[in-house]
């Protein structure tokens, strides 16, 4: 067996999350049933990690085993296998990598952004947040900052989500306004189900004013999740980059 990391990017509002679903579409599920056809083998992939329904990962890797290095080596398999693949998941890149190389548990730190389009605007309107009351950015980049002092984020899980630690080393958040667009962007080692959108449906309530930075602060200490009550939509959020110790 040699096993392969796949480079990829894909758009979620079709499908409910990255994991395969009972009686939902995922992209997992969709991957795995282009790869395996195209191989005639049963083909099972693991990704770096799980993303919510409608989010989507402008950048994703997820690796898997295959004897059939003869087809997947060749210089038109990429082309072949995004032509199987519906129009909203694009493969980069298929490489061979070292037996234990492992796409979710060998990554070291992950990045999302949080795109909000300030304006009504018929063509972002899926792809953005679109939230037309001012926001006060300056007040929301000393919270998103503030974040870099903690490590339990408890407040931000999603219930009944059986997580081993809630436990995460955030390393870099802050905002920046690009003509019409705010972008949130959140680096940590992992993040929690729901946490990079309850975080920042938390930072929209500092920057309307309905909560203060010291009551965001007391939020984040009192590591209850019943404390959380503002999530921001999915379909704004994006998955945007995954790190290796060793590159791909």
């Amino acid at each position: 067996m040699t096993r392969y990391f796949l480079e990829l990017s894909y758009n979620g509002r079709a499908y409910n999350g990255w994991q395969i679903q009972n009686n939902a579409p995922s992209v997992q599920q969709t991957i795995e049933g282009s790869l395996s056809k195209m191989l005639n083998d049963t083909i099972s992939i693991v990704g770096c990690g799980r993303t919510d329904s409608g989010v989507h990962a402008s950048y994703y890797v997820a690796h898997f085993d295959s004897e059939k290095s003869d087809k997947i080596e060749k210089d038109d398999f990429i082309y072949h296998l995004n032509c199987m693949l519906p129009h909203d998941i694009a493969i980069k890149s298929v490489k061979k990598m070292a037996g234990g190389a492992h796409a979710r548990f060998d990554a070291i730190e992950r990045e999302y952004k949080y795109y909000i389009v300030c304006k009504k605007s018929p063509f972002y309107f899926s792809s953005m947040y679109q939230y037309l009351i001012p926001l006060d950015i300056e007040k929301m980049n000393i919270a998103a900052k503030s974040l870099l002092n903690n490590t339990d984020f408890t407040s931000f899980a999603k219930l009944h989500s059986n997580n081993k630690t809630n436990i995460c080393k955030v390393k870099a958040a802050y905002w920046v306004k690009e003509d019409d667009t705010l972008i949130f962007t959140i680096q940590a080692d992992r993040f929690l189900r729901n946490m990079v959108r309850a975080i920042t449906g938390t930072l929209i309530d500092i920057g309307r004013g309905k909560i203060s930075l010291e009551q965001f602060e007391q939020i984040v200490e009192s590591r209850n999740i019943h404390c959380t009550k503002s999530t921001a939509p999915a379909h704004g959020l994006y998955l945007t980059n995954v790190t290796y110790e060793d590159k791909i």
